[in-house]
């Protein structure tokens, strides 16, 4: 069975909306503001669809326009198009395990001194404070906008596990430092 992976989705996604070439997906990805949710690089995108154009979930073709060099103009079969409805769902009905290198920090804080750990997530919580700002404005933004609810919930929820993010670091912090004033944490 054909499976694909989140980059992959990403672009086929944006060809389930209509033919397009390299270039108009890198261009949607950024008006869209989609590298916020998803990380896939200007030059992932010629890759990713030659992975595609494989797995036979697109084709394409060469479009001349006059006066231009000629381009490739990718389309969503109908093998792509029950692929991407398939990882839809599938994303959607089951929460995965997501890997974070914070929890590989919190594994081995014990080779730190508990100063240096509070530090640490003080610096953390700053980090997180900027991205919340940045996803407020950007919530902000799209609305004024008149942005569709999904592209404003692409916004919404990770501003929502940051705000619980901050909230367990602030508690765990506070653990660390009731453990150091009982003495019972060393490095």
């Amino acid at each position: 069975m054909v499976r694909i992976t989140g980059r992959e989705a990403v672009i086929l996604g944006l060809l389930c909306e209509g033919s397009q070439y390299g270039y108009d997906l890198e261009k949607t990805l950024d008006q869209r503001n989609m590298r916020v949710w998803t990380e896939i690089g200007f030059s992932s995108i010629y890759y990713v669809l030659k992975k595609l154009e494989a797995k036979n979930l697109i084709t394409s073709t060469v479009e001349s326009v006059s006066g231009k060099p000629s381009r490739r103009v990718y389309h969503v079969t109908e093998q792509g198009l029950i692929m991407m409805r398939q990882k839809v769902k599938s994303v959607l009905s089951e929460s995965k395990k997501e890997v974070s290198p914070f929890d590989l920090g919190i594994a081995y804080s014990n080779l730190l001194l508990p100063e240096q750990v509070v530090e640490c997530l003080d610096s953390y919580l700053e980090s997180l404070e900027e991205r919340t700002l940045f996803l407020e404005l950007s919530i902000h933004k799209k609305m004024e906008e008149g942005a569709d609810y999904r592209v404003i919930a692409l916004f919404s929820r990770p501003l929502a596990l940051i705000k619980a993010e901050k909230t367990w670091v602030v508690e765990f912090k506070g653990e660390i430092e009731r453990r150091c004033h009982h003495g019972k944490d060393s490095p």
